[in-house]
Order: C-alpha cells, then sequence, then structure tokens
C-alpha cells in the first residue's frame, strides 16, 4: 500500500472542502486601472483558439478503471502530471513475456480508476493504448469490460469493443447496436456481419452487394462474408481463403465457413476463442497455458481444464497434464508418502513450460497443510515460496540449513541488510544485485525527477516494464527496479518479483 500523505494529528481541525470558506475576510473592491493609450498588442493574431468545454466533475473515458483507488492502493491522481505521449510509449514497450510479478502490476496499472493525464480528450487514446496492452497479454475479458464502463457507443470505441467480444464469442449485443446505429463504424464488412447476426438477412445480403460493387471490401473478405451469407456457396473440396494476420471478424468467418484458424500462431487474444467451450479439449488446454503465462487466466480455469477428464494420449501436454492429475490425486488423498512421489515431476513440468507460478497459486494452499517429506522439502518450499503465501512458507520451512533455502526464506521474511551480508551461496552479480535492490532505502536517482514532477504512475510503469524484462547480463536494472519499487511502498511486488528470478532464472 502506497503511503500518500501523513494522518492528519489528533488536534487539527480538518479543512473545508474549499478551505478559504472557513476564514473571515473583508470586502474590498479594488480600484479601477487607468486606460493607457497606444498599449502594444497582446496577441499577434485574431485567430479564437479552440476551447474544450466540459462538465466539472464529468468523468472521461481515459478515467474509466475497474479497480478503485481502496483495492490498488495508487492514488488517484499518478497520471495527472504525466503526458499522454509519454505513457503510450511505455505501454508499446510492454511485453506479455516479463516476470509473473511484474505482469500482476501492470494489470493493476491498467486497470485502475485514476485521474486522466495531460493531453488526454474525448478521443480516449489513453484508454484505448491500455486495452491494446490488455489484448496483447490476451487478456479480452477484463479488457472489454474497460471499454463497457466506458461507454463503447461512440466510434473511436466501437470497433474495438466490437473485435473483443468476437473473440470471447458473446458480440449480439454490440452487433445490435450497430445495426441500430451504423454509425459507430465505417467497415462495411463489419456492418453486414452485425446485420446478418441480428437476423435481417435480407438487408445484409443487399448492403454487400453493394458493398462489393463499391469496391469496398477486401478480397478475402468479400469471399468470406459471402460464403457466411449464403453457405451453399462453400466449395465442397477447397478450403475458405486466409489472410496472413487474421481480423477478430476474418477468424470467426472462417469458422462459420468450417475452416476455422488454429490459434496457437495467432496473437494471445485469438486464445480466449477456445476457452468458448467449442474447441477440442487440446485446444483448450493449449490457449489456457497460452495465457496463463501471462496472467490474463486464473490459476483456477487452467487447473480445472486440466484435471476436466483422462488424457488418451501420451507424450507433449499430455505428459503435463498426467503429471499434474497425479499430484492433484496425491494431494486429495493427504498421503505425504505420495505426495513425495508425484511433486517433484508435476513441479518439473510445469516449471519446464513457465508455468510454475500458477501452479503455485493453485497447490500450494492445500501443500502447506501436509507433512511434506524431507526429501521434497526443498521443492516444496520453492514452489510455495512462488505463491501468495510465501510468508507463511517461509516459516513452514524454517528448519531447513542449505545457503539457498536460507537466504530465500530470508527474502520472503523482509530481509534486513544484515541477513542480506550473509545470505546466498557465492553471491555473484545477479544475486548480490538482487539482495542489494531489496535491502538499499530510497529510490534511484534516475526516478527521483520523475517523482519530484508529480509523475507516480509514469515512474511505477517504466520501473515494473525494466525489472520485468531484466536478464541475468543488467544486475543494474535489477538492482535499481527493486528499490524503487521498495521506496514507493510496492514491498510484496518486489519480494516476489525476487522470487522468482532466484528460482526461475531471469530467462524464467
Amino acid at each position: 500500500m502506497l503511503v500518500l500523505s501523513a494522518p492528519l494529528g489528533a488536534t487539527e481541525r480538518p479543512l473545508s472542502a474549499i478551505d478559504w470558506l472557513d476564514r473571515p475576510f473583508d470586502t474590498q473592491v479594488a480600484p479601477q486601472a487607468p486606460i493607457t493609450l497606444n498599449e502594444p498588442p497582446v496577441t499577434g493574431s485574431a485567430v479564437v483558439p479552440d476551447i474544450v468545454v466540459q462538465p466539472l466533475g464529468a468523468p472521461t473515458p481515459d478515467s474509466v478503471g475497474l479497480l478503485p483507488t481502496a483495492t490498488t492502493g495508487l492514488p488517484r491522481d499518478m497520471w495527472r502530471a504525466s503526458q499522454t505521449q509519454d505513457l503510450l510509449a511505455a505501454l508499446d514497450r510492454v511485453s506479455p513475456d516479463m516476470l509473473p510479478a511484474a505482469q500482476a502490476l501492470i494489470f493493476t496499472l491498467l486497470l485502475a480508476e485514476a485521474d486522466p493525464p495531460l493531453g488526454s480528450g474525448e478521443d480516449a487514446t489513453f484508454l484505448r493504448a491500455r486495452v491494446a496492452t490488455l489484448a496483447r497479454f490476451g487478456a479480452v475479458d477484463p479488457a472489454r469490460a474497460l471499454l463497457e464502463r466506458a461507454d463503447p457507443a461512440r466510434p473511436e470505441l466501437f470497433d474495438l469493443w466490437l473485435n473483443l467480444t468476437l473473440l470471447s464469442g458473446d458480440e449480439e449485443k454490440a452487433c445490435n447496436l450497430l445495426k441500430g446505429t451504423p454509425s459507430l463504424s465505417s467497415d462495411y464488412a463489419e456492418r453486414i456481419y452485425c446485420i446478418a447476426r441480428a437476423g435481417d438477412w435480407m438487408t445484409a445480403a443487399l448492403t454487400y452487394e453493394t458493398a462489393a460493387a463499391l469496391g469496398a471490401l477486401d478480397p478475402t473478405m468479400e469471399v468470406l462474408l459471402g460464403q457466411f451469407l449464403d453457405p451453399e456457396t462453400i466449395p465442397e473440396d477447397a478450403s475458405a481463403p486466409s489472410a496472413a494476420t487474421p481480423t477478430p471478424l476474418l477468424f470467426r468467418l472462417q469458422e462459420a465457413s468450417g475452416t476455422p484458424l488454429p490459434t496457437r500462431n495467432l496473437p494471445l487474444a485469438f486464445a480466449a476463442a477456445d476457452l468458448r467451450g467449442l474447441a477440442a479439449w487440446r485446444a483448450e488446454l493449449e490457449a489456457a497455458e497460452r495465457l496463463s503465462r501471462t496472467g490474463a487466466l486464473p490459476a483456477t480455469r487452467l487447473f480445472g481444464l486440466y484435471t476436466d477428464r483422462s488424457p488418451a494420449a501420451s507424450g507433449g501436454i499430455w505428459d503435463r497434464v498426467r503429471a499434474v492429475q497425479a499430484f492433484d490425486r496425491a494431494l486429495f488423498s493427504r498421503d505425504p508418502a505420495r505426495v513425495a512421489e508425484t511433486l517433484p515431476p508435476a513441479w518439473d513440468a510445469m516449471k519446464d513450460h513457465g508455468l510454475a507460478v500458477p501452479f503455485a497459486q493453485f497447490f500450494t494452499p492445500v501443500l502447506m497443510q501436509i507433512d511434506i517429506p524431507p526429501e521434497v522439502r526443498p521443492t516444496a518450499l520453492r514452489m510455495s515460496l512462488l505463491s501468495p503465501d510465501y510468508e507463511a512458507a517461509a516459516l513452514k520451512f524454517s528448519a531447513l540449513n542449505n545457503p539457498e533455502d536460507r537466504m530465500l526464506m530470508a527474502i520472503a521474511r523482509g530481509m534486513t541488510p544484515d541477513e542480506a551480508a550473509g545470505s546466498g551461496p557465492g553471491q555473484n552479480a545477479f544475486t548480490q544485485a538482487i539482495l542489494e535492490g531489496l535491502t538499499t532505502r530510497g529510490t534511484s536517482e534516475e526516478d527521483r525527477p520523475k517523482l519530484q514532477d508529480g509523475k507516480l504512475g509514469e515512474t511505477i510503469l517504466e520501473t515494473t516494464i525494466t525489472l520485468g524484462q531484466a536478464s541475468e547480463g543488467a544486475p543494474r536494472d535489477i538492482r535499481e527496479s527493486l528499490r524503487t519499487l521498495r521506496a514507493l511502498g510496492l514491498e510484496d511486488t518486489a519480494r516476489r518479483a525476487a522470487l522468482q528470478l532466484l528460482i526461475l532464472g531471469p530467462e524464467r
């Protein structure tokens, strides 16, 4: 939780909302200023400047969020001193392939309710950039919810909203809205699809013929829309044309033509389409794994799919499913011997495929209730330290004496400088940078000017990007990022990031 201001003293009286109303004052009329002849001009032009009018207190699209300040602990004015273009440039650098702790903090920043940055306007540029960033992570549902909170019935937001609903499979509301208000989109293909989706096939066909005659449709889109409107034109022995980078509408039209595209090589947002209950189990599992690696899918959803049924094949993903199911059964039995047998292969399978953090989040609460056999306690410790219960795990396994184990447990407890000085097996530059970042006081020198200018959100965003993409060859970036996060009150993120770096490795 960020410490935003000191509390009022017990004897201090709270200020009025407009504190000068409480002050007595004398009313005076200022003397009229003398008229000056031949006064120099105050402007070089008679052009009237553009004036933006907005009701006082009216929310803007760029301020919309799903998480209130009471939930995030972030101040509402965290973006207010930053320029919109600077924030857009930072968001362009956000990659889904980040440290899980950094992913979680990025999500919080993107979903937080906050005042808009400088340069924000009714075009919702900052909101659209946040939604696009969420979509890169595959977080289709929260991205769509953000737009719905802002009211997507406006041209600058509608197309983005429709695309997200096409991927999540609930475009009915968006299509009905477009049918009733065609001006929301200039895309003929979207209009045609939505008119047909709303049941008015005659109008859809007429609009299609007009758009085709005008050359307003992409050739691939024209073929697929024609087949969608008249399924009898779909060749029995030929696949539908495909685009190199399909749009959500093209993706859905190919699906309707009976030639669905596999999502494994498409952007992450398309993976959400495989979780509508229409795809084969393997496709669902692969999509869920992709989205879990970016933090876009809850661990409960992933492991619900893992344990949904018995695999009928072997190799690849099926071996992971078997390992997880065996461990799940062992935990359910509360048999320490079976847990000791099944934990290592399940842990290795998850760790090797970038799923160790969701695995730990899902299974640690039950694992902590079992008396773990000595031979697997180091593995159980590392797994548990990747969960939200990392402090409790440090207490449960406190009897372990291995230097590396002691260092990890000290980090989980919030290590002191003295503990850091005596921690770590060898303390290479990478490990030393983490320990220094967790014990050095104050923000990094590079971050101080921005913080002094009130650019708190921008500082957190850039620091998180740097930490999330840090490698073993950049110990300074790791150290400075960790110390800044701690200085800003983001201790939990700093500890989780440190544990993830040490347990999973910087390359993850």
